[in-house]
């Protein structure tokens, strides 16, 4: 009688609850470090008043007002309001909403550009690192061409011949930085393929895909937790360069980059316009980088036996 894939039972693997077990360890140890905490609180922070100020305050980020142009932050100059607590910009717009706003988007971008190099990347590396073989060598080169394209350039190369939208820079951002994550993938994946659980899981009669999603995958995790984190930060630097440029959103949705590029022309006399989003942008990439950091040295020190 023939056995079916779902008539085979599970099949312990050590390695599997291993990695587990690694990925809870170094959470744990990033977790009891100052560091860790003090960048998660700050990005909480900003998270929440990202997503909840903008609505609460009942301000339209693109609601133009002649009369409070120019209005400086508090006690910053002679024209200053309490209703405006960072100021308003050249025609009148909240900067303090702006900039949330701003940072609304660039947090989406950021952490949806991530996923899409999760996605693809783990994906390509794992298939290579399992089958090996031609299939890894074709996956390797499609890899060294993709690293000898620099991202900016593609993203200016493809945003410039088509209009910015929100799915079009996460997809060419996405599209541009999976190779790295293939690479690590890989190597992980090939060190596992020959361990005793997968041929064990071969024997049983288990699909590729089963082994390659059920087993192997979760390995993956520990070793570029902390790279997808601050590459969440590296994408946030290349939206607001984008924006800048004029290939980021577009007007009039505000995003850091767009906002910093309006308000350069009036930095002698109303300093706050690009300063504003900027220190929003500094903050964010801080707390992410302060996260990050934590990360890597709990990974370090979880792989080098200290804990």
């Amino acid at each position: 009688m023939s056995v079916t894939e779902t008539d085979i039972p599970a099949v312990p693997v050590p390695a599997t609850q291993r990695g587990a077990s690694v990925a809870r360890r170094i959470w744990r140890v990033a977790l009891a470090s100052n560091e860790f905490r003090v960048g998660a609180a700050i990005f909480i922070v900003l998270v929440l008043a990202a997503l909840l100020y903008p609505q609460l305050s009942g301000i339209d980020p693109t609601k133009m007002s002649v009369a409070t142009r120019l209005h400086a932050p508090p006690f910053m100059g002679e024209k200053w309001s309490w209703s405006a607590p960072l100021g308003t910009d050249q025609i009148g717009r909240d900067m303090l909403v702006r900039s949330l706003v701003g940072l609304r988007y660039s947090l989406l971008i950021g952490l949806s550009t991530v996923l899409v190099m999760l996605i693809i990347g783990c994906s390509l590396g794992t298939i290579a690192g399992y089958y090996g073989g031609r299939v890894d060598m074709a996956i390797m080169r499609l890899t060294d061409a993709q690293l000898s394209i620099p991202m900016i350039i593609l993203a200016i190369t493809v945003l410039g011949v088509s209009r910015p939208t929100i799915p079009a820079i996460i997809l060419v951002l996405g599209l541009s930085s999976w190779p790295v994550y293939a690479r690590v993938t890989r190597s992980v994946v090939m060190t596992e393929r020959k361990r005793e659980y997968v041929r064990a899981a071969e024997i049983y009669g288990a699909s590729d895909f089963r082994i390659m999603v059920r087993l192997l995958a979760p390995l993956v995790l520990p070793p570029i937790i902390f790279v997808s984190v601050l590459d969440v930060a590296r994408m946030m630097i290349f939206e607001s360069i984008l924006g800048f440029i004029g290939l980021g959103v577009q007007p009039p949705t505000p995003t850091f980059g767009n906002i910093i590029a309006d308000g350069r022309k009036y930095l002698l006399n109303a300093w706050w316009i690009a300063t504003m989003p900027g220190v929003f942008l500094c903050l964010c990439l801080t707390s992410i980088n302060l996260m990050g950091a934590s990360l890597e040295r709990a990974r370090n020190r979880i792989y080098g036996g200290k804990s």
